[in-house]
């Protein structure tokens, strides 16, 4: 793990953009397969069939289980505050907000990143990344438009999605202070199963999943896309970040999942792009570099 979270290098900006366009994914799976799924029977099936896609790779990279409760400890406590907790909170916003707001919501996670690092005494509240992530959060909501339908429990759902984008913030210093050794493939894994276990009690208890009726096709190809896609490629690649740059820098994601979404839209489905969008995209391509800081630096030096 990286003393600090300052530098990012190219290879990971390249990561960061492939993290983005598969959890900017999440958003529109989660809407899909929430027509006929509740929300907690959905994020169980997406951490149960995630890690039974990672385990076979498992045996392959010859990895072992951790040992004893000590050894899963730390796989418990990830999989909680980066799992359990977000996916359960944003999943249920979902059902009172449209993905997009979510989407923009999500974006907050690294200025709770931010926070939580410095309350904890990880890193210094330096001026140049607070500055730099509330320029992305602006870039975003200019990207987004506050265009949004007022409807009955949305605010209630606002307050679900806000609450996910802390627990990521939790899961980064977990993730800082609890993993160092561990390969990314294993700690994807071994965080999916233990939210697997815990999904198992807290779904089973609260929506009898065996009591629903069997979804259609489209509810199953959505839950298998948010468990390959989402989850079991995005944590490999996720945590292979964290391992590199740093927990604070993975988050800067967020940003960039609303970009890519519309970047997708324009390419795959041939959809518009507006001014306000591309202005969008530019304030977040700007914040980016601010948090980097090395374009900066490098003005001072010629100023």
């Amino acid at each position: 793990m990286p003393p600090n979270d300052n530098r990012i290098d190219a290879r990971d900006w390249s990561l960061l953009a492939v993290l983005s366009i598969l959890w900017g994914g999440s958003f529109f799976f989660n809407g899909a397969a929430l027509r006929e799924l509740p929300p907690l029977t959905l994020v169980f099936l997406r951490v149960a069939l995630g890690a039974a896609i990672l385990l076979p790779l498992l045996r392959v990279q010859g990895i072992s289980f951790p040992k004893g409760a000590r050894g899963w400890r730390a796989f418990v406590v990830i999989g909680l505050f980066n799992n359990v907790i977000p996916f359960s909170l944003i999943v249920a916003g979902q059902t009172f907000i449209p993905s997009g707001l979510a989407s923009i919501l999500n974006a907050t996670t690294p200025l709770f990143t931010v926070l939580v690092m410095a309350a904890a005494g990880e890193e210094a509240l330096q001026a140049r990344r607070v500055a730099g992530v509330a320029l992305g959060l602006a870039g975003v909501v200019i990207l987004r438009g506050w265009g949004v339908e007022s409807r009955a429990g949305q605010g209630l759902g606002i307050l679900l999605c806000l609450g996910g984008a802390l627990s990521y913030g939790f899961a980064a210093l977990a993730a800082r202070r609890l993993l160092k050794d561990s390969p990314p493939l294993g700690t994807a894994t071994f965080q999916l199963m233990a939210s697997t276990v815990m999904m198992a009690i807290v779904a089973g208890a609260v929506e009898q999943p065996w009591r629903l009726p069997v979804p259609g096709l489209a509810t199953w190809l959505a839950v298998l896309g948010l468990a390959a896609l989402s989850t079991a490629l995005a944590y490999i690649v996720f945590f292979q970040i964290i391992r590199r740059s740093g927990a604070s820098n993975v988050m800067l994601v967020t940003l960039l999942i609303p970009v890519t979404a519309i970047l997708l839209g324009w390419l795959v489905l041939r959809e518009p792009i507006s001014m306000r969008e591309i202005a969008g995209a530019v304030v977040i391509g700007s914040a980016l570099i601010v948090i980097d800081g090395r374009a900066v630096r490098m003005l001072q030096r010629v100023g």
